[in-house]
């Protein structure tokens, strides 16, 4: 089950400071703003190992950067202008340092194409992380922002179409935009893998306003990159998890975990580590190359399938264990999968076959 493990054990003890340390940005200064690379940049000769990771000042984003920068990759990192001032006070406070050479940062609106276009421009491969924060500044993600995840793909993939230099893109999905069906449409307990969609009128009926933009997002990816020729993957993630990612990751965590009850009782809370999905992307970027890698990828490495895992999860982001694993075993959930914890080893489908070689 769940991805393979990483190439080098020893990044799963490495501190979450040294992945932001090495995730350093270079900074040319106008009025003390940060001023990304253009086309015209000396990194122009080095077009195939140049790419772009939109939210790079996300929790995973940063995780991306950092794998991408392990790889020998140069990396422009796209951020909206709420960001900026969180990549100033992280290099001021020394948590930033090294790698200038490597690291350019530019700001683009996702609503401009003409603006991801130029900052994709000279780019081989693009990484859409699809990472949103919550305007509001709660710890939630509401209908609104759902259908500003799917604009934005839209957006992004367009740019990636129309600019000659990008090759690849991956874009980062959820497994909640495969687990929520209904299942009065199957005579036998689904098999949740790559091919499987997330019914949009259920998250709609459901509230379940992460599950749809994610959804969302994917969809109008896969159209776009039918319609004009882009080679595109994605990659379904469960919960990202890491050191502290509750408290730097809060709108994702929680908004995730909605219905986090039935997904649990059904087998299907999945989790994966930030680093592990971040050397999973690179992995499929780099077999993209070789026409290896295609189409949809699950990646998980820890289904939450007893109640001590439950606690375990609910105290890392600091919520009651009954928010997770329900208040009784005898709880029925409407609309829901009849699969049991029992059949795990038939649950989902194996994830980035053909980067580790899996079967």
């Amino acid at each position: 089950m769940g991805i393979a493990r990483t190439h080098d054990e020893d990044y799963e003890t490495m501190e979450f400071k040294t992945l932001v340390a090495l995730a350093a940005m270079e900074r040319r200064k106008n009025n003390g703003e940060f001023k990304g690379l253009t086309s015209h940049s000396s990194i122009v000769d080095l077009q195939d190992k140049l790419v772009c990771v939109t939210s790079g000042a996300s929790f995973f984003g940063f995780a991306l950067v950092n794998r991408l920068l392990l790889h020998g990759y140069f990396v422009r990192v796209l951020v909206a202008n709420q960001d900026v001032e969180k990549l100033r006070e992280m290099e001021i406070s020394g948590e930033m340092m090294g790698c200038k050479s490597k690291i350019s940062v530019v700001m683009a609106k996702p609503n401009e194409i003409q603006g991801l276009m130029e900052a994709f421009d000279g780019c081989c491969g693009v990484f859409h992380t699809s990472s949103f924060a919550d305007p509001a500044g709660l710890s939630g993600y509401s209908k609104s922002m759902a259908e500003m995840e799917g604009k934005a793909s839209e957006n992004v993939m367009k740019a990636c179409a129309r600019t000659p230099s990008v090759k690849h893109c991956v874009l980062t999905s959820s497994l909640l935009a495969c687990i929520w069906r209904d299942n009065t449409q199957y005579e036998f307990p689904p098999l949740v893998n790559h091919n499987c969609w997330s019914n949009e009128s259920l998250c709609v009926d459901k509230k379940l306003w992460y599950a749809l933009g994610k959804l969302k997002a994917e969809k109008v990816a896969w159209k776009i990159a039918e319609e004009m020729s882009l080679n595109l993957t994605t990659i379904c993630p469960g919960l990202i998890t890491g050191h502290e990612f509750s408290y730097r990751n809060p709108t994702a965590t929680i908004a995730y975990l909605k219905g986090a009850q039935e997904m649990y009782a059904n087998g299907l809370l999945a989790t994966v580590d930030v680093r592990r999905l971040a050397e999973a992307h690179v992995s499929v970027f780099e077999a993209m190359k070789t026409t290896t890698a295609f189409g949809r990828y699950i990646c998980f490495d820890r289904i939450i399938q007893c109640e001590d895992e439950a606690e375990k999860l609910a105290d890392e982001i600091g919520i009651p264990r009954n928010k997770i694993s329900g208040n009784s075993s005898d709880y029925v959930f409407p609309n829901c999968f009849e699969l049991s914890n029992k059949k795990l080893a038939n649950l989902m489908s194996r994830t980035l076959r053909s980067c580790y070689g899996e079967s």
